[in-house]
């Protein structure tokens, strides 16, 4: 199996491991210490070895900082995480802060003294970051200052055996049929750009943007097949990709050597202070870029801001990726359709339990055949489990589907052709008229993102409100995004578009979005139904004068009809349910054993 059940956040040694950073803190003249949740490469997942965040306050979320100083602590989570981080972490010790209520910034300017010193660690930190810092503690005249990147405070702390190995699996060629582009157009694509903005380099650190790049995959990062390394992409010369290069077998070292040269993976910052002597122009993403790779290449007044040049075209899926992606949702919509067949038989026994469920799911996905890895650890939430919107299940919190009771399941796949990720919210026994009240709220929104139609220039900001329009209505919402960007056999969280009340990227056609709106009710129950979404080309409606952007729905499995209160559909939403169900059916029923396609009829009846 490829997710396990142990519980990874324990809070119990926190107080000691706290006292010891401080002590630390303090021969290093530092008040504060800024720990965020992120590594050298400011992904969004991790390896086990860099997860400082957990070690230190127990709190196992993808996304949080912490502020810890000498007499106060504190940590900052988004909506999705509030919840779990009051489960997770000592509140004693360490204050729970939404970050909608106060960033750590303003924290930091409330709490510090005049003249205090914050220190953070260059590598783990973007130049934006630390440049918005700076300029928000600066009329207290807080110092902020960079601990030596090769002192980290808290790895000074964590160490072995405790401290896990940093990853060695191998890197595997990506294959042009599914990538649908060669590295080496891929490449001289980013150097037209380089070209055209008169820069001599970029420097790139994204695991994400340099695994599409080359072609190329890895598992240096649970659930996401990518590897860490950095690249410098020269205008006039071969690219150097800096790896582990025990990790590079001979497929791909043939597939680089034409393309790259290599070299290894602690040569990187070397190789800088040469980029810097030669007085070359480099481009430097400073969103995704460490501070430390800022200073190596002499500070924000030698290098050129320069959007990472891989995300954009990474986000837009060609031919061959598209192709692939919805080949992978019917394998997926299989393995769905047979789970939840299984739920309906054996839930209502009361015996069945969360991680028999994720395990369940994920056996069927193993029975595809095509199944690489799930693409995120599976959310599966019995009753008020449900309402933690990033629960993850664990030999602690593991809790039995009880009738009369709701289910959430979020989870996804990982295929060479594509990446998957779905919601569903099952009734276990007869459910109330509240929870369909609800999840039918929800169902609208989903409904209104899934048939909008846009025009060239709309953000994804643009489109969030029309997904929570429903639940406004009622006095209700969620305190999450409604939609991210998904990768092509990359992350399951992609950027630079998101369907979000702050995001000011455009949408435009190739992209894949997730259309995932809900409803959490604390301590009783979760809903969220989450499909992805293919954004179409823009065409002029019947009858219309203006092209518009549309979506195609990717992903095929049946929206529990138990939940749905019909009466409160409009007759264009009941269309909709009906001609979506219908699909699925006429996809799926041709690949499954006999009983699943009786229940998939049953499922997929018109309301």
């Amino acid at each position: 199996m490829f997710q396990i059940f142990d519980a990874v956040s324990d809070s119990s040694l926190a107080a000691e491991r706290l006292a010891a950073l401080r002590v630390r803190m303090a021969r290093s003249n530092i008040d504060a210490l800024i720990v965020p949740r992120t590594d050298a490469h400011q992904g969004e997942y991790i390896p086990a070895s860099e997860e400082r965040l957990a070690w230190l306050t127990g709190f196992a979320g993808s996304a949080g900082t912490a502020i810890i100083a000498t007499e106060k602590a504190a940590l900052f989570v988004d909506g999705r995480y509030t919840v779990q981080a009051r489960s997770e972490v000592d509140a004693k010790l360490i204050d729970i802060v939404p970050m909608a209520e106060k960033k750590a910034e303003d924290w930091l300017a409330e709490e510090l003294p005049d003249g205090a010193k914050v220190g953070f660690d260059p590598k783990l930190f973007t130049l934006a970051q630390i440049q918005r810092l700076k300029r928000r503690l600066a009329d207290k005249k807080i110092k902020v200052a960079a601990v030596s990147p090769r002192s980290n405070l808290i790895d000074a702390l964590w160490r072995k055996p405790e401290r896990p190995d940093p990853p060695s699996g191998a890197i595997v060629p990506h294959p042009v049929s599914l990538a649908g582009e060669s590295a080496a157009d891929k490449i001289s694509a980013v150097q037209a750009r380089l070209k055209t903005r008169g820069l001599d380099a970029v420097v790139l650190t994204s695991r994400e943007s340099i695994a599409w790049l080359f072609n190329l995959r890895g598992s240096d990062v649970k659930h996401t097949p990518v590897f860490s390394a950095f690249a410098i992409v020269h205008q006039r010369a071969r690219p150097e990709l800096f790896v582990e290069t025990s990790k590079l077998g001979a497929a791909a070292r043939k597939s680089l050597t034409p393309v790259a040269k290599i070299a290894g993976y602690d040569t990187f910052e070397e190789r800088l202070k040469d980029l810097k002597a030669a007085s070359k122009k480099v481009g430097l993403d400073p969103t995704t870029a460490s501070y430390a790779i800022a200073a190596r290449l002499g500070g924000a007044r030698r290098i050129v801001r320069f959007s990472d040049p891989c995300v954009a075209p990474r986000a837009i899926k060609n031919a061959a990726e598209i192709a692939g992606t919805r080949a992978a949702h019917a394998r997926d919509g299989v393995a769905v359709a047979r789970f939840l067949a299984w739920l309906d038989d054996n839930a209502g026994s009361g015996e069945i339990d969360e991680i028999t469920a994720a395990q369940t799911l994920e056996g069927f996905r193993h029975h595809t055949g095509e199944l690489k890895e799930i693409s995120f650890d599976t959310i599966a939430g019995s009753g008020p489990n449900g309402a933690i919107v990033h629960y993850r299940v664990n030999a602690k919190t593991n809790r039995k589907l009880k009738p009369g009771e709701l289910f959430l399941v979020d989870s996804g796949a990982q295929y060479a052709d594509g990446t998957t990720d779905i919601t569903r919210t099952v009734a276990i026994g007869k459910p109330t008229n509240d929870m369909r009240r609800h999840f039918t709220l929800v169902l609208k929104g989903n409904i209104a993102i899934d048939t909008a139609c846009f025009p060239k220039g709309t953000r994804g900001r643009d489109l969030d409100s029309l997904a929570r329009n429903p639940l406004w209505q009622a006095g209700l919402d969620y305190d999450h995004g409604t939609g991210h960007g998904v990768g092509s056999y990359l992350s399951v969280h992609e950027g630079p578009v998101a369907i979000s009340r702050t995001n000011a990227e455009f949408v435009k056609p190739g992209m894949i979005l997730s259309n995932e709106p809900g409803y959490y009710r604390a301590g009783r129950y979760g809903i969220r139904i989450e499909n992805l979404v293919l954004v179409k080309e823009p065409e002029i409606p019947k009858g219309g004068e203006r092209p518009m952007m549309s979506f195609e729905t990717l992903t095929l499995a049946p929206i529990d009809r138990r939940l749905i209160d019909v009466g409160l559909l409009t007759r264009a939403e009941r269309v909709w349910v009906d001609a979506y169900h219908a699909r699925v059916q006429k996809m799926l029923q041709p690949l499954l054993d006999k009983p699943t396609k009786a229940w998939l009829k049953a499922a997929c009846a018109p309301l």
